[in-house]
């Protein structure tokens, strides 16, 4: 039996990522979510009212949970380059949905003006944490001319174009571009210790 509408929208955010894990993007409804929870499927549109907008809280709460977890770590910098590298990565393997669910989010904002501001937000929001994030690891711009904000900006379309890539591309070696992308980060935080 269903309970009452008391469950709180993260309890159906959490529902709604199980239900991606045990039977993938395509089988995710908020009528699956409401079983999931064991709620009714009123509750779920109370709270959502498209499968949509279920998507993007999804995005959003994966987001923020992973930016406060990076926040909170006591590691140096450095170490966090690499583990946010590694968190990445990992969202480019075959059984990994975050990108696909962003990416099919992106297609929703094409035609719905609502998910676009969402999603523009979200974008900013990431950009500003990563530039923050730099900003804590590089004294100045490893580069005269070139912003933390536009580095922050540039970071976070680099992720994604390599997530598009390895979602699309058969051959796309993520751990060898992923590697070297540790390189080319740890050259230009070399280079902002120097001056």
């Amino acid at each position: 039996m269903a309970r009452p509408n008391v469950t709180s929208k993260g309890t159906l955010i959490d529902s709604a990522k199980r239900c991606i894990v045990e039977h993938g993007i395509e089988q995710l409804t908020l009528k699956a979510v409401a079983e999931k929870a064991n709620v009714t499927q009123g509750t779920v549109y109370y709270h959502f009212r498209t499968k949509e907008q279920l998507i993007f809280e999804v995005v959003r709460d994966v987001c923020y949970t992973s930016w406060a977890n990076l926040k909170t770590d006591p590691k140096p910098a450095i170490e966090k380059i690499k583990e946010g590298l590694i968190s990445a990565q990992s969202r480019t393997k075959e059984d990994s949905c975050y990108h696909q669910l962003f990416l099919t989010l992106i297609v929703f904002g094409f035609q719905n003006e609502m998910i676009k501001n969402q999603l523009s937000q979200l974008l900013d929001d990431e950009n500003a944490f990563l530039t923050d994030q730099l900003s804590n690891i590089w004294s100045c711009s490893p580069i005269e001319g070139v912003s933390l904000k536009t580095w922050g900006i540039l970071l976070n379309a680099l992720v994604d174009g390599l997530a598009l890539q390895s979602l699309i591309s058969s051959n796309f070696s993520s751990e060898e571009v992923y590697k070297e992308l540790e390189v080319i980060l740890l050259k230009l935080t070399e280079k902002t210790q120097k001056h």
